[in-house]
């Protein structure tokens, strides 16, 4: 049930990004790629700012990892 909502959750989100640039995927993809480099860029500069003692050795990671198959 759970996969199943968030499958439902993630295709209303891509309707919802595609409608927003009037259904043009490349416009879509190009916007989201975007995104995600300012938001690289973000938490770059981020990490550069977090104390290890803080955030007790934990640091952000920039790369998503792979799901546990």
């Amino acid at each position: 049930m759970l996969a199943e909502k968030k499958t439902v959750e993630n295709t209303d989100q891509v309707e919802a990004a595609l409608a927003w640039h009037d259904g043009d995927a490349r416009a879509t993809i190009e916007t989201l790629l975007a995104d995600c480099g300012h938001l690289r860029e973000q938490l770059e500069i981020a990490r550069s700012f977090l104390s290890k003692g803080i955030t007790r050795g934990w640091s952000p990671e920039i790369d998503r990892k792979a799901p546990a198959a």
